[in-house]
């Protein structure tokens, strides 16, 4: 997991600005200096289509196939997927299928009843990756001990 988070704070309070900010510091903007994606707008839809899908009862409106997920970004469909591993690592994002006219349609949808369940998620991914190299800093202590205690005992041998 390579997870690369970001202090900025938003300009103003419109959406998208607000959205791109949240992207960045939760590290999901194009990390190439010439990245076009536009995430943000991307989000922004998905959010909708979980309220719309929410509101309706028909959860399979809040699903997005990759190939609208690209439109919406501005980007190719592979570069899309290079980017979606990011999402799904942090889990903010689930993949899901539905069938539609007799075809089973596979897409993505935010993973959670909202934007705040969602990223309450990518929330907790993090909170277990930190306790998880805290606890190979304990171990990595524990070790560094271990190893002054031979050498001193091993030294004091030898004399």
């Amino acid at each position: 997991m390579d997870i690369m988070l970001n202090k900025t704070e938003p300009v103003g309070n419109a959406p998208s600005e607000v959205s791109k900010v949240l992207l960045a510091r939760f590290g999901l903007l194009p990390r190439k200096k010439d990245g076009i994606a536009k995430f943000d707008k991307l989000l922004l839809e998905l959010y909708e289509r979980k309220k719309q899908a929410n509101r309706e009862k028909k959860p399979e409106k809040a699903v997005m196939p990759v190939e609208e997920m690209s439109l919406y970004a501005g980007i190719k469909r592979q570069t899309m997927y290079d980017y979606l591993k990011r999402w799904l690592e942090l889990q903010i994002l689930k993949k899901t299928s539905f069938v539609l006219d007799g075809k089973v349609v596979i897409g993505y949808e935010l993973n959670g009843t909202n934007l705040e369940g969602a990223f309450r998620k990518a929330e907790a991914t993090i909170k277990a990756h930190l306790n998880l190299s805290f606890r190979l800093i304990e171990q990595l202590q524990s070790e560094i001990k271990k190893e002054k205690l031979r050498s001193s005992t091993s030294s004091s041998e030898e004399q």
